[in-house]
C-alpha cells in the first residue's frame, strides 16, 4: 500500500482548520502534515515539510492566498495548491488558476467535495468546485482579455478585504449592509473605502463602478445608460 499524501492547511480561522483536519482524517489516503494561520508561517512550513498538497485560504492576514500560491509553486513545483475560499465568482477562480493552483473549493461545500478535490489534484488533474469544466478553465487561463481584467496592477495592490469591499460597493450595496455582512463597523467600511479610492486614484462612486466594470468584476449591463 502506498504511503499517505501529505496535506498542509493555511487558514487564519482555527475552528475552520479543525474542521478541515477532521474531514481529511476521515480519508485513509491523506494525512495532515501541518497547519498555519498566516502566509509567512504557511510558506515556511511548506518549504520545510514539502507537502503533496497545500490548502490555501484566499484571505490571509499578512498576504493574499494568491500571492502565497505563486510563491509556493515557484519554490515547490511538485507541490499542488488547492484554494479554499468563501468566494465563487469566476474572476477569483481564474486568478487562482493563473497563480498556479490546480484546485478550487468553496468553503461551504460538502466535505465530500474537499476529499474529491484532494484526490483530483494529487492525481495530476484540475479540480473546480462548480459546473465549469477543465476545458473551460484552460480557455479562461489563455484568454488575454480575462487575464488583463484580473491582473490589473493597481487592483492587485488592494488587500483581499479591500477587494471584497470594492466589489460590494460597486454592486451598489450600502456601507451599512456591507458592515453587517462582514461583521465590522460602518466606520471600518468607510476607512476601507477611503483607502480603496486613494490606491486606485478614484474620486467618486461612479468612478469606482466604471473601474469595476472595466475589470469585469461586475455585470456591465447593469450600468448601461
Amino acid at each position: 500500500m502506498s504511503s499517505k499524501k501529505s496535506v498542509l492547511i493555511v487558514d487564519d480561522h482555527p475552528l475552520f482548520r479543525e474542521g478541515l483536519k477532521s474531514i481529511i482524517a476521515g480519508d485513509r489516503y491523506f494525512t495532515v502534515a501541518g497547519e498555519a494561520g498566516d502566509a509567512r508561517n504557511g510558506y515556511a512550513m511548506a518549504t520545510k515539510i514539502r507537502p503533496d498538497v497545500v490548502l490555501v485560504d484566499i484571505s490571509l492576514p499578512d498576504e493574499s492566498g494568491m500571492q502565497l500560491t505563486r510563491r509556493i509553486r515557484k519554490a515547490l513545483p511538485s507541490t499542488r495548491v488547492m484554494i479554499i475560499s468563501m468566494h465563487s465568482k469566476i474572476d477569483y477562480i481564474v486568478e487562482a488558476f493563473q497563480a498556479g493552483a490546480t484546485g478550487y473549493v468553496v468553503k461551504d461545500s460538502a466535505a465530500s467535495r474537499l476529499i474529491q478535490g484532494l484526490h483530483a489534484v494529487t492525481g495530476g488533474e484540475y479540480f473546480l468546485d462548480s459546473s465549469i469544466s477543465h476545458e473551460v478553465v484552460e480557455r479562461l487561463m489563455k484568454s488575454p482579455v480575462r487575464e488583463a481584467r484580473v491582473s490589473d496592477s493597481d487592483y492587485g495592490r488592494l488587500t483581499p478585504r479591500e477587494q471584497e469591499i470594492m466589489r460590494m460597493l460597486a454592486e451598489g450595496i450600502s456601507k451599512t449592509d456591507i458592515a453587517d455582512r462582514l461583521c465590522i463597523s460602518v466606520k471600518t467600511v468607510e476607512n476601507h473605502r477611503s483607502n480603496i479610492m486613494k490606491k486606485l486614484d478614484l474620486h467618486s462612486t461612479m468612478d469606482l463602478v466604471r473601474y469595476a466594470a472595466k475589470l469585469g468584476l461586475i455585470d456591465v449591463d447593469l450600468w448601461k445608460e
